[in-house]
């Protein structure tokens, strides 16, 4: 899975000692309630939102590696949100914040 999130996120490498290093920015910590939909998947606790630069070009470098991509989008005045899957079904959220 680290090797997953390395390849299609560029993050937690070894090179890197497995750590991650991000440019400055919000980081938001926000629990859900247990029966949250939000997931897609009952046993899921958590989920990365992971913010990204240009959304639509990464959407489709990883549709082209045959990543799971959730076809719901949001669009909102705090950005553009949408939402793929990794190999152990686990949601994740990409956030676009607006220029």
């Amino acid at each position: 899975l680290a090797i997953w999130h390395n390849k299609h996120f560029s993050i937690n490498d070894k090179e890197h000692g497995w750590t991650w290093q991000q440019d400055a920015g919000p980081t938001v910590f926000s629990p859900f309630k247990r029966d949250s939909e939000h997931f897609g998947n009952n046993k899921q606790q958590f989920m990365l939102n992971l913010r990204v630069h240009d959304i639509d070009g990464l959407l489709k470098k990883l549709a082209a590696d045959s990543v799971r991509i959730d076809p719901k989008r949001g669009d909102q005045d705090y950005g553009r949100f949408a939402w793929v899957y990794d190999p152990e079904r686990n949601k994740i959220e990409l956030w676009e914040p607006p220029v």
